[in-house]
Parts: C-alpha cells; sequence; structure tokens
C-alpha cells in the first residue's frame, strides 16, 4: 500500500489549508512539537482550530503513513478479516481511519473518540467529501482513561494515543481496548525508546489476556532486545511543499518511525508466523547480512551469501520490518 495520502484526503486538506497564511502555521506547528516533545496532552497543545490544522499539516501525512504500513501488515497476516465497524480511540485527524479505510473497504460504521473538540472538528471536515463510513462517522469527546467501556468493534485502533495518557493509567486503557475489541487491536506509537516501552507493556498485559499477538512478533515469548535496542520500523513518505515550509525541511520526503502491536482474538484465523526483519538489511561482500525475531524468540545475525543464488534472490527483495 501506497504511503501517499488519498486523493479526497489530500484535497480536503489543501481546501482547509485555502486562505491561511504559512507563516502562522509554521510557527503553531513548531511549538505544537516543541510541547509534544516535553510530554504535555493534546489538552494542553492543541487550544483552538489553527492548532489543528497546523497539526495535521506537520503530522498527518507521517501518522497516515505508519498507520498504512501497520493495517496492511494485518490484512498480510490475517487475509480473512473483514472488518466493517471501527473505532478509532485517540483518533486525532482521523487519520487512521483514513488509512483502515483504503485497506479494509468493507468498513461501513466508524467512530471517533478524543478528548480534543478542534481535531474531532477537523477530522469532521477532511472527511466531508470522504466516502460514506467516514463522511458519517460518529464523534465522541471523551478522556479515554475514564471513558468506562468503549463501544464495541471488529478493528479497534489507538495510534500515537498512548503517549498521551499517564504511566498508571496505561493498564487500564489498554484493558479497555481490548474489551471494545471483537477482533483486532492495532496499536501504534512514535518509534522511540519511550513508545517502544509503550507497546511492550501493552504486549505483556494483552498476552496476559489471552491475546495473540500477529505482528511484528513471531512469538510470545519475552521480547529478546536488550539494552539499547528497541523494535521499532521505518515509512518513507513524500513532503509536499507547504509541509516543507512548515517544517523547515529540505528534503522531499520523510522518514517516519514507529513501533506498533497487531493483538487479534482467538477466533481470528491468520497465516503461521515468519522470521522478521528488524533493520535495515546490510548488502556485504560476502552476501546480504539480516537481523532477524525468529519464532524461538531469539534473535538471529544471518548471513544470506552471494553463491547461494536462489537465497540471495529473495534476500535482495527484503526491506526492514518484512517476513521471510
Amino acid at each position: 500500500m501506497t504511503p501517499d495520502l488519498p486523493a479526497a484526503l489530500r484535497a480536503a486538506l489543501d481546501r482547509a489549508l485555502e486562505g491561511v497564511p504559512r507563516k502562522g502555521l509554521a510557527e503553531r506547528a513548531a511549538r505544537t512539537s516543541e510541547a509534544y516533545r516535553a510530554g504535555k496532552p493534546s489538552s494542553a497543545v492543541i487550544h483552538e482550530a489553527e492548532d489543528a490544522l497546523a497539526y495535521a499539516l506537520t503530522r498527518l501525512p507521517a501518522t497516515y503513513a505508519a498507520c498504512a504500513s501497520v493495517f496492511a501488515e494485518a490484512a498480510r497476516r490475517a487475509p480473512g478479516f473483514v472488518p466493517t465497524i471501527l473505532l478509532d480511540a485517540g483518533a486525532g485527524t482521523g487519520a487512521a481511519s483514513w488509512a483502515a479505510s483504503e485497506i479494509w473497504p468493507t468498513l461501513a460504521s466508524l467512530t471517533w473518540l478524543d478528548a480534543s473538540a478542534p481535531f474531532l472538528a477537523l477530522a469532521a471536515q477532511l472527511a466531508a467529501a470522504a466516502p460514506p463510513a467516514l463522511r458519517t462517522a460518529g464523534a465522541r469527546r471523551i478522556d479515554l482513561t475514564s471513558a468506562g467501556p468503549l463501544p464495541k468493534a471488529d478493528l479497534v485502533v489507538a495510534s500515537y494515543a498512548l503517549a498521551e495518557i499517564a504511566p498508571d493509567k496505561q493498564d487500564s486503557t489498554i484493558s479497555e481496548l481490548w474489551s471494545a475489541s471483537e477482533g483486532i487491536l492495532v496499536l501504534v506509537e512514535p518509534g522511540t525508546p519511550a513508545g517502544y516501552a509503550r507497546i511492550l507493556a501493552a504486549r505483556t498485559a494483552l498476552i496476559a489476556a489471552g491475546a495473540t499477538i500477529l505482528a511484528p512478533c513471531p512469538h510470545k515469548a519475552a521480547c529478546p532486545l536488550t539494552g539499547s535496542d528497541w523494535c521499532h520500523f521505518s515509512v518513507r513518505l513524500p513532503r509536499s511543499r507547504d509541509h516543507r515550509l512548515a517544517k523547515g525541511a529540505e528534503a522531499p520526503f520523510e522518514d517516519e518511525r514507529f513501533s506498533y502491536l497487531i493483538a487479534a482474538r482467538p477466533g481470528i484465523v491468520f497465516e503461521s508466523p515468519r522470521p522478521r526483519v528488524l533493520a535495515p538489511p546490510r548488502v556485504t561482500k560476502p552476501g546480504i547480512a539480516l537481523k532477524l525475531c525468529g519464532g524461538d524468540g531469539q534473535i538471529e545475525q544471518r548471513l544470506v551469501p552471494r553463491r547461494d543464488k536462489p537465497a540471495y534472490a529473495v534476500a535482495r527483495r527484503l526491506d526492514w520490518g518484512d517476513t521471510l
């Protein structure tokens, strides 16, 4: 699946930006990024419509690209999973819902949950000319940590949302998200050590609750990564001119690094797990070096020699995050 924004979403964002001074948006975007890096929640950062728009300009494309990559993996691992109801918890601008709708056009009912009124208003504005499921999405302004039982859905997603939840409420929030999921739960977080730590804690809790981890892990043993290493992946997405101006960037592309987890209920049919590539493959003179997370719960450093032409041909096509 392409990481580019769908044409309808790109057009909607362009319409929302019409007549809005780019300099002001760039300044708001810089303040927003600084506040998020300092650990402040959206409620302390997104105060009005222009704040939400500045965030969308700089972060919506990357959020969409990361979620699209994760949903594509979920569809690959469970090809028979055909969801019709989506719960987007911590929906923000609705980027995850757009990505899910691209992967599963069967989605007919969407619900957005977020504590930010400006975010929910912008999500609805961007979806005004979207396919019916997005256009008619229900929006509820709630705090995920005190919302109580959440609406049931085949597919539940929380993308870039756990970072805003206090550590002492993470477990209960994961429990509520899992209770709401009748099929698959998807969690996406920044690909930082802190984001990975939140994903790892959620993984432990979900396995204890009876979930099957579809990805990225090919096993249910303890994560074998140690020390300063952490599990994360990357997707490259194009930058628009406005995006470059808002971020003060010159490169025409951006690499979004993310950590994720896909957990399934027992009734979900999925393909057998395979070793996953945990880092960019390294092409050396003897062959291609792969760092793999194996089904036995161990990390393997494997060299695919050039002289093994069939295996080498396969290895050449592998990328960071792929499975063998």
